[in-house]
């Protein structure tokens, strides 16, 4: 994904009515843009960070800029724009960085599937095998804790999903399982768009009911898959692979 013109930059005063944020440019001039994420943002809208923006030619959006990228005052770089994971995947998909999703007739979006009236990410067809369903979530919450050994260790680099209680997520998760029973493919695959994260985990801490559908679904057939993003103002795309390491609740 290019951005074409290259965004430009400006400094987070507050983000507020979850779509909204107020920036300051490097004039000295206010601004308030769009903000495409209904998700709590936890360490991505910090005010003084720096936001890089997107800008339309849309006459009729009300706000002309997009907020796609913040720079955090450690230099990591996260996509806050939730609507680029799926075009994001969808693109690795087809020029073959995801390696274990080759092979398929053809590529479909926003396709109604199972029993709780749920629509798939991205549906891969084929002629001579099993469909593939792929459940898309953007991963951009990190463990800010760091050190030099024991847990903190441990700890740096490590990204989690959710960060907030998600129900429409727990939703997800059942209706994979179900495809899984039934005897087509069923992936989960995590966007990593955190510069910062170098293995992915589930949130137990954050929702203990997702940890737990996530271990069902695996068990009942669901694959995972986490592939982390490179990020500058001029695109953005999935790299390379990482960890994922489902860690057990602690006492």
């Amino acid at each position: 994904m290019q951005f074409s013109p290259p965004l430009q930059s400006a400094t987070l005063i507050q983000r507020y009515k979850r779509f909204l944020a107020d920036v300051t440019l490097p004039s000295g001039d206010p601004l308030t843009m769009h903000c495409a994420n209904t998700g709590a943002m936890t360490g991505c809208a910090e005010p003084g960070s720096t936001v890089w923006y997107s800008t339309s030619d849309n006459p009729k959006r009300k706000y002309a800029h997009s907020w796609e990228i913040t720079q955090t005052a450690r230099g990591h770089r996260i996509c806050v724009n939730t609507a680029r994971a799926n075009t994001l995947v969808v693109e690795a998909i087809q020029d073959g960085t995801i390696t274990e999703l080759q092979g398929y007739d053809q590529l479909r979006t926003e396709v109604k599937y199972g029993n709780e009236n749920s629509r798939i990410d991205i549906l891969l067809n084929s002629e001579s095998g099993p469909n593939c369903y792929i459940e898309v979530k953007s991963v951009t919450l990190l463990d800010e804790r760091s050190g030099i050994s024991g847990e903190e260790n441990q700890c740096k680099g490590q990204g989690y999903f959710p960060d907030a209680v998600t129900t429409r997520g727990q939703k997800h998760l059942r209706e994979l399982a179900e495809v899984a029973k039934n005897g087509s493919r069923a992936v989960l695959l995590f966007a990593v768009l955190h510069s910062g994260i170098e293995k992915v985990a589930p949130a137990h801490h954050i929702d203990a009911n997702y940890s737990q559908l996530l271990i069902m679904a695996q068990e009942a057939g669901v694959e995972v898959l986490c592939y982390k993003a490179e990020l500058s103002e001029c695109g953005i795309r999935l790299v390379s692979s990482i960890e994922f390491a489902h860690q057990s609740p602690k006492n």
